[in-house]
């Protein structure tokens, strides 16, 4: 799978899910991770939201370019450390929600598609 449908397909995850983030962090939480926010964790979910915006922003934005870029870097390296991240958090089955294991799936199918697509373009010069 090409880079520019990668970064597309990862921008509207990312984007969709940042401004769920901004919008409701509480319930986005509590179906991620099976517990809810409150105070200090509300503005840090809302930030997080921002975080998640502007990274699908700049991977819509970077799926224009071709080859190995500092945005498919990015976005590889985002996927595979959330899906280990998630991964983590299911298996100590402490913060388990549900929507927690389609999470993992999302980010570990994306991030193996990117390490793939990684692999098989030549770097840029």
């Amino acid at each position: 799978m090409p880079f520019a449908w990668l970064l597309a397909i990862a921008a509207l995850v990312e984007a969709v899910t940042g401004i769920a983030l901004i919008a409701i962090p509480d319930a986005v939480v509590q179906l991620l991770l099976g517990q809810g926010l409150t105070g200090t964790g509300l503005a840090v979910g809302r930030l997080t939201g921002i975080a998640l915006l502007a990274l699908g922003i700049g991977a819509w934005v970077g799926r224009l370019e071709d080859g190995r870029t500092a945005t498919s870097a990015a976005m590889l390296v985002y996927n595979v450390l959330a899906a280990i991240y998630l991964l983590y958090l299911g298996l100590d089955g402490a913060l388990v929600g549900k929507l927690l294991w389609p999470a993992v799936a999302i980010h570990a199918v994306l991030g193996l598609l990117f390490v793939r697509a990684w692999f098989s373009q030549r770097p840029r010069q």
